[in-house]
């Protein structure tokens, strides 16, 4: 009988593990533009958002607004760690090109 405890108790302790999982977001940045220009999000929780850098040259994903930004190199990825944030439009920029790397968080 214990065994039988032991083992439900790693059983949910895995689930708990797989349940609390932070949900992932994708950007891709290409031609020195984010794709999607406007991401959706849910509201009051933590996520992590894959910044793809598609470009040859690197780019500074940043925000003001949510208080981020990492270097993403050229033909990689970067993980950014975002939240909780309360529902509104939150914009990013990419701090190399200005001009045309931008884009907001749609938080839902």
């Amino acid at each position: 009988m214990r065994g039988f405890f032991v083992a439900a108790s790693l059983m949910l302790a895995g689930f708990s593990v797989h349940a609390g999982e932070m949900p992932e977001y994708r950007l891709v940045i290409s031609n020195h533009r984010y794709q999607p220009a406007e991401l959706k999000v849910p509201a009051g929780i933590k996520f992590r958002l894959v910044v793809e850098n598609r470009d040859a040259s690197p780019e500074e994903f940043e925000s003001t607004e949510f208080n981020r930004e990492k270097i993403v190199m050229p033909n990689s990825s970067a993980l950014v760690y975002v939240g909780p944030l309360a529902a509104g439009r939150y914009k990013f920029f990419g701090d190399f090109h200005q001009d045309t790397a931008q884009g907001a968080l749609v938080v839902e």
